[in-house]
């Protein structure tokens, strides 16, 4: 691969490349950023409340700024340049997540859509550039096309990762084990004389899988609320995503002080890797090729094989009769007090006819009773079962997890009306 450590823009501006060398440590810290995508952006999203919409506004908005930033720079820098990707990974999971979650675009849908979009970008890339190799970012037009790259293959990641675990029934833990054999076989081809810049993107593109399947299982339940629900060690999305970003902050200040992945120290202290053999090349093509076939068998084998997936909200039903305010008794106040503003807010909304405002708190409402479940239902799990029925039946009504369309603000007062009854 051929590498080019400068060139000068149109204005005349000088550019060291703005990737950095495709060390251990370049891997390591992908993998770190990759599982903070995934539990950060759950943590924003559900613990805060804030929704998954506004969260992905926000860190649309993040991501701008951030990726202004780095254009703006000559030459590679470990913070700017990490805290960019860490911010396209969180992006790129929300983006997915709003597919699936909130226009119910079933997941092979979105892999195909973002395995086209990935195709899209890397043909006008090479027309344009004549190089896909991240040695050569040198100038503005390939960087853009680089952070665009980058941007598709957290989304493709996510929306392929979840689809396989949708297919199979895995846990996250397990999960981890596919994208990690297939990094595996792929350095190993690469090792052997494979194409390094479709290597390295293959790789690039498995490590989202990868660190997400990390931070499920990190974050997930010891003990699942239904079979087929992920488990995990139950850290938490806020304790996976602090040491993650500690692990990452202390990587990049190494990486700050050593510079031992800037491309020009790198080349300085290391000898010129040997001329591309055509041959092993096209080998290692092939390799890919029989990769791919062996990796749509192993999960076509596994969606055969009996399995439980995850249980369907509509499955939440109770049959349990408890009276107002008896199945909340053991709850903190703090948080039912917390659950019945949301519902009010809602059920104020649907009154005055604002229906974008009542979808909105029922959504907030769904995402904070579900991060509230790892705390909740251990006090009571018949309250919180009963609480959970209901609360189903009421998101049903404004078509949220389910596949029909809202019901008339009748129907949604009616069930919001019974929730807060329940709530008091």
């Amino acid at each position: 691969m051929t590498t080019t450590s400068e060139a000068r823009t149109r204005t005349g501006r000088l550019l060291l490349n703005k990737v950095p060398e495709v060390t251990v440590w370049f891997w390591v810290i992908k993998i770190l950023c990759t599982t903070v995508g995934e539990s950060f952006a759950d943590w924003i999203n559900m613990k805060l409340g804030v929704g998954l919409v506004n969260t992905a506004w926000i860190f649309t908005g993040v991501f701008v700024v951030v990726l202004g930033v780095q254009l703006r720079l000559k030459r590679y820098v470990p913070f700017p340049y990490w805290l960019t990707v860490v911010v396209v990974s969180v992006t790129g999971t929300l983006y997915t997540d709003i597919l699936t979650d909130q226009l119910n675009v079933p997941l092979w849908i979105s892999s195909a859509v973002f395995s086209a979009l990935l195709a899209v970008v890397f043909g006008v890339w090479w027309l344009r550039e004549r190089t896909l190799s991240i040695h050569s970012v040198t100038k503005l037009s390939r960087e853009s096309f680089y952070w665009l790259t980058v941007l598709v293959t957290f989304a493709l990641g996510t929306a392929t990762g979840d689809w396989t675990l949708e297919l199979t029934g895995w846990s996250p833990g397990a999960s981890v084990l596919l994208p990690l054999g297939l990094i595996a076989a792929i350095t190993l081809l690469w090792k052997f004389g494979a194409n390094p810049v479709l290597s390295f993107w293959l790789a690039y593109i498995l490590t989202r899988p990868l660190g997400a399947n990390i931070g499920d299982w990190l974050a997930s339940p010891k003990v699942a609320e239904n079979p087929g629900d992920p488990t995990g060690l139950a850290l938490g999305t806020f304790t996976t995503s602090l040491i993650f970003l500690g692990l990452i902050l202390a990587t990049v200040i190494y990486l700050t002080v050593t510079r031992s992945d800037v491309t020009e120290t790198y080349e300085a202290a290391h000898a010129p890797q040997n001329t591309a053999d055509p041959r092993r090349e096209r080998i290692g093509l092939a390799g890919f090729g029989l990769l791919a076939v062996a990796t749509g068998g192993l999960l076509v084998w596994a969606h055969s094989q009996p399995h439980v997936g995850p249980a369907p909200e509509t499955d939440a039903t109770s049959t349990v009769q408890l009276a107002p305010g008896q199945a909340v008794k053991k709850f903190p106040p703090a948080k039912v007090d917390a659950l019945k503003a949301l519902a009010s807010t809602s059920l104020r909304d649907a009154r005055s006819g604002n229906a974008t405002g009542a979808h909105a708190a029922a959504q907030s409402l769904r995402d904070l009773w579900d991060t509230d479940q790892a705390s909740l239902q251990p006090l009571d799990n018949t309250g919180w079962t009963f609480i959970d029925a209901q609360m189903d039946r009421v998101l049903k009504t404004f078509g949220i997890d389910h596949p029909n369309p809202p019901m008339p603000p009748s129907q949604q007062e009616a069930e919001l009306n019974t929730l807060l009854t329940d709530l008091r």
